[in-house]
């Protein structure tokens, strides 16, 4: 599981320096018109960037999360369906994408923009994509265990 982390964490910054690189804040390319653009965006807050005056209390949470999720992952391995196991593993590699934006430039990078959602990036988009399939798994599990 490792390897999902590392693979999300790769994708994340890579797809993120790739952004800074090419772009300037506040930029957008539309690939897209009106639909899709990739649109830079130092995003200092949470999640659509709401509480923006406090970028070290978010660097802090997410460091403390992401090593209670590897406690959590390390302990509990072998009783953890391989669909838990991914799914924590995409929202880890994401946090920890998301971490080292926040302890190296005191804000997130935020590219991906779909006009009716806020700006977000690789790393947002598995930590959402991971919390759904272990809310899914957990559903699913908990309906085998009723019958």
């Amino acid at each position: 599981y490792s390897l999902v982390v590392l693979a999300v964490y790769t994708l994340d910054q890579f797809s993120k320096y790739l952004a800074a690189e090419v772009m300037s804040p506040g930029s957008s390319i539309p690939v897209v018109e009106g639909i899709f653009h990739f649109t830079l965006v130092e995003n200092t807050g949470a999640a659509f960037g709401i509480l923006r005056e406090h970028p070290a209390f978010f660097a802090a949470i997410a460091a403390c999360f992401s090593f209670l999720l590897v406690l959590f992952m390390v302990i509990k391995r072998r009783t953890l369906s391989t669909a838990e196991m991914v799914s924590l593993s995409l929202v880890l590699g994401g946090t920890l994408g998301n971490l080292t934006d926040r302890l190296r430039f005191g804000y997130v990078i935020d590219f991906l923009d779909f006009r009716i959602w806020p700006v977000f990036n690789v790393a947002d988009s598995c930590i959402t994509f991971g919390a759904v399939m272990l809310a899914w798994s957990i559903m699913v599990a908990s309906g085998k265990n009723k019958q």
